[in-house]
């Protein structure tokens, strides 16, 4: 029977056989700088011309190995294998966050090095859905059968507010479920819900401009400053400051101002504590070192990645911690805005949240407004359900790994955009580093990821569509 010939399947053996095409086609889509930018929007490209570029690529691919494909207004594209009502999809998305710096590999290519694949998107996220990608192309050439029609959705806006799916989901057939290749190994059964909040001031400051953060979600891992003046004791203060903190400093002097600069350490929001916040660090010097009333505010309620000088901690049940990242810093002019981007554990909830900043701007000495921007709520799915325990099963088969369980995460990935969706793979639990090189992570400096992880991912896809679609 199909079923027993599909248990004896080696997918991991098969997937070697399209190891370079599938590095070839990852090539393809690396080597576009697809990052949000409005100012190249147009009719079918609202994100920008590298977007619809990037777009225009998955559909050609999927076009060229006779797949049906369909462009969805350049929001995202559908690529869709077999027939019949019933359908699993597959969701991944072809953006980026900005390329950032300090790179030692050419971020627009991907480059092969001692076993590891750098490039950004390698990992999050066109590294991930071309491995789903081949395993429904190795499903298609072994002619194994499925009673369900597979809907590989590609998407163009998930770094920035997934309104690419909001719009799908308005204009196209949504899967009944399927899962999401753009988070961690074994299965993910929950995400954090996600807020974005605005602080806004008109306090005085000496900051003449301060500009950090170009996404929400990233960690600000390089920040200016502009004051007017400094002083030979506040230059002295500002070289023990950044000793004491084990951080890199520098000041410049231009005719009529001051740029303090400061380098920290980029990372995902999601994991706050991984990175050094610059911006931060920024408000903290200038509220000490000039008595800055409203940089002292602002840092005295926000330095702490839990949240705990505005009591927002919260260990969740299932979740783990609530975590706080200051993400956008706009000062000049005395205007000032600051974007926080908190990830929540399904304990609480956004109004409770909310509760909790404003008491705490009201209590400042600044007047400091707190403004809700956006809510998505948190994802959960019973880990006991059929679909967890079907995509656990897939991920043992080719790893070994008895011991990993289902976990949650504070990312926030398009599983939480549909019904009976999770987030499956590419990284793997306890990974252990085998190169000497940095390997940075998700929106990190030469983002990577092991060749035989994706490789061994794509099997377990395999494994997981043929086992949940027959």
């Amino acid at each position: 029977m199909i079923e027993c010939e599909v248990k004896e399947m080696n997918f991991r053996e098969e997937i070697n056989r399209y190891q370079e095409d599938m590095l070839n086609d990852l090539n393809t889509l690396v080597q576009v700088e697809s990052t949000r930018d409005l100012s190249t929007a147009a009719e079918h490209a609202p994100f920008g011309k590298n977007c619809r570029k990037v777009l225009d690529h998955v559909l050609a691919i999927g076009q060229r190995d006779g797949f049906q494909t369909e462009d969805i207004d350049g929001y995202a594209g559908l690529i869709t294998y077999g027939q019949g009502t019933e359908t699993f999809g597959i969701l991944g998305h072809m953006d980026i966050v900005p390329i950032g710096d300090d790179w030692t590999k050419e971020p627009l290519q991907v480059t092969l090095k001692d076993g590891y694949l750098f490039g950004r998107g390698v990992l999050d996220d066109k590294g991930p859905f071309m491995a789903a990608y081949y395993a429904v192309k190795m499903i298609r050439d072994l002619h194994i059968p499925l009673k369900k029609r597979i809907m590989m959705i590609a998407g163009c806006d998930e770094e920035s507010g997934m309104s690419c799916i909001e719009y799908y989901k308005k204009h196209a057939e949504i899967p009944q479920t399927g899962f999401v290749p753009d988070a961690d190994f074994p299965v993910i059964y929950g995400e954090k819900g996600g807020l974005h909040v605005s602080l806004k001031s008109h306090d005085h400051t000496v900051i003449e401009k301060l500009n950090a953060g170009s996404r929400p979600n990233i960690v600000i891992g390089k920040a200016d400053c502009y004051v007017k003046t400094i002083s030979p004791q506040q230059r002295k203060l500002f070289d023990f400051y950044c000793a004491a903190n084990h951080i890199q400093g520098t000041i410049k002097e231009t005719e009529g101002s001051v740029q303090l600069h400061i380098d920290g350490v980029f990372s995902h929001a999601a994991m706050p504590w991984l990175g050094i916040n610059a911006a931060m660090h920024l408000l903290n010097y200038v509220g000490i070192a000039y008595g800055d009333q409203l940089a002292n505010d602002l840092y005295s309620i926000l330095y702490d990645w839990q949240g705990k000088p505005m009591d927002l901690c919260q260990n969740g049940m299932y979740m783990g911690f609530l975590t706080l990242n200051v993400g956008m810093i706009r000062m000049e002019n005395d205007e000032t805005s600051v974007l926080l981007d908190i990830r929540y554990p399904n304990d609480t909830n956004a109004q409770e949240i909310m509760d909790h900043i404003n008491q705490a701007c009201e209590a400042l000495p600044s007047k400091v407004e707190a403004h809700l921007d956006s809510d998505m709520v948190p994802l959960f799915v019973d880990p006991d359900s059929d679909l967890v325990n079907t995509l656990m099963d897939a991920y043992r088969k080719y790893t070994g790994d008895t011991f990993s369980c289902p976990i949650t995460i504070g990312g926030g990935t398009y599983a939480r955009m549909f019904d009976h969706f999770v987030s499956y793979g590419p990284v793997m639990p306890r990974e252990q580093k085998t190169t000497d090189d940095f390997v940075g992570g998700c929106h990190q400096r030469d983002e990577g990821i092991k060749l035989d992880d994706l490789l061994t991912a794509a099997a377990i896809y395999a494994e997981a569509i043929v086992r949940l679609c027959q």
